[in-house]
């Protein structure tokens, strides 16, 4: 965004009510789970599969999947590198203020370049931005390609699609890997759990 794009005679305006109140009410913290990786790899799955556990023990939630913020909040995005750096800065802003609200936050987007995922965890408090790579191999992906992505993507009827005509790059200090080429969705999800017990961030 350039500086002549950018809000002017803005400021920021501090609420009665602050995060501290709203996570003392809730009864947890808010925090966002970045779920990164191939198309295919279970991202989505393993988020709503997240979400569900989490919501069963009463904690509250949200998920921004990368399929539905396409269909309004970045509507208007194409799938260039500018484009998908574009949709990730606003998914990393709205996350911050779900995270502020004292909301767990749960995101499932591609989100392909390091850099980017940096800029969204430097928005965020120290603690608060958990990265979980779902690591799967492109081959596995392909064979799960129920929308049919990655044939097209070979076929060259997909551009910038990432693995086959655009990179991948894979999380050099993620907080959570987690192999979800070989593991169940239920080990997958009691990994993630564990993190979040481990860590204080919610409670048995």
């Amino acid at each position: 965004m350039s500086e002549q794009q950018k809000s002017s005679n803005v400021v920021w305006h501090e609420g009665e009510v602050n995060r501290a109140d709203r996570e003392a009410k809730n009864g947890h913290k808010g925090v966002v789970l970045w779920f990164t990786g191939l198309s295919g790899s279970g991202k989505s799955t393993l988020s709503h599969a997240v979400e569900n556990k989490l919501f069963q023990m009463g904690v509250h939630t949200t998920v921004l999947d990368g399929d539905n913020v396409r269909h309004g909040l970045c509507g208007d995005l194409g799938f260039s590198d500018v484009a998908r750096r574009e949709n990730i800065r606003r998914v990393g802003e709205v996350s911050k203020l779900f995270v502020d609200a004292g909301i767990v936050v749960l995101t499932a987007f591609i989100s392909p370049f390091r850099e980017d995922r940096q800029v969204v965890r430097k928005l965020h408090q120290a603690g608060d931005f958990i990265e979980i790579y779902c690591a799967a191999s492109l081959e596995t992906c392909e064979s799960r390609d129920v929308k049919g992505l990655y044939k097209r993507a070979r076929q060259g009827e997909i551009k910038n699609f990432t693995g086959i005509s655009s990179p991948y790059e894979v999380p050099e200090k993620a907080e959570i890997t987690v192999d979800t080429g070989s593991l169940s969705l239920d080990e997958s999800v009691q990994q993630v759990m564990h993190y979040l017990y481990a860590n204080g961030i919610v409670i048995k």
